[in-house]
């Protein structure tokens, strides 16, 4: 049965890209351990659980939730499907975007920070190595708290997402260290530099692909991020 996977132009922050003429869509799974399998490794080290942006804007709408529930464990029980589905959304989304003359961007790990780099699969008896490599003109992206992850492809691009808690300091170090490009979410006014870095505000758009990566990217927290005491968030 034919489900939509990709939400296009949905989000508040990717439509800021289309003035910038990239159309974006992007795959949003229920975050964390919430379907029973953790799909963001990172999040208790990094103390973003209860800061998470998944009861944000529409995402409190229990149709909302339900929805990235299902595509979670669409992924994780009927693998071959899913990846047909998704297969099928990029499509449409290349096509729209031609239509209107803009150029396909997807984010798969809207609320997750899955290694889509290493998933592969199976369509027409022909097996790729990930998503990626199927679609070598389409821009993909995402944002992860892993440091570690190397050897992608060229048409997906990467962000790391700082965090202020101690036991993440190290991870925070590494990425510095590497030269990937870190975004961090705060409170209060943005800093002119960061980490050693100068800053942009992150805000403005969502195309993180198009930023230089010696920059730290400033986020505004947002939704329980703006009263929520953890460490996650970087306090100025």
């Amino acid at each position: 049965m034919r489900k939509n996977l990709l939400s296009i132009s949905a989000d508040s922050k990717t439509t800021k890209g289309e003035k910038l003429g990239y159309l974006t869509g992007m795959l949003s799974f229920a975050p964390f351990n919430l379907s029973g399998v953790n799909v963001c490794p990172f999040a208790k080290v990094a103390g973003c659980v209860k800061p998470c942006l998944n009861l944000s804007g529409r995402g409190a709408f229990s149709n909302v939730q339900r929805a990235r529930l299902n595509k979670t464990l669409f992924f994780f029980n009927e693998r071959e499907s899913f990846f047909d589905n998704l297969w099928l959304d990029i499509e449409k989304l290349s096509r729209l975007a031609d239509r209107r003359g803009m150029i396909p961007a997807v984010r798969l790990n809207g609320l997750s920070d899955i290694e889509w780099e290493g998933e592969k699969f199976t369509r027409d008896g022909i097996e790729y190595p990930n998503i990626f490599e199927a679609f070598p003109d389409v821009q993909f992206y995402d944002y992860t708290k892993n440091p570690r992850r190397d050897r992608l492809p060229k048409n997906y691009d990467l962000t790391f997402s700082l965090s202020g808690a101690k036991d993440f300091a190290r991870f925070n170090a590494l990425a510095l260290s590497r030269g990937m490009r870190c975004a961090a979410v705060y409170r209060g006014p943005m800093p002119r530099e960061f980490m050693g870095r100068r800053t942009i505000n992150g805000d403005d758009t969502d195309l993180r692909f198009l930023d230089r990566p010696e920059r730290i990217i400033m986020l505004k927290a947002k939704g329980k991020a703006r009263t929520d005491r953890g460490a996650f968030v970087f306090d100025f």
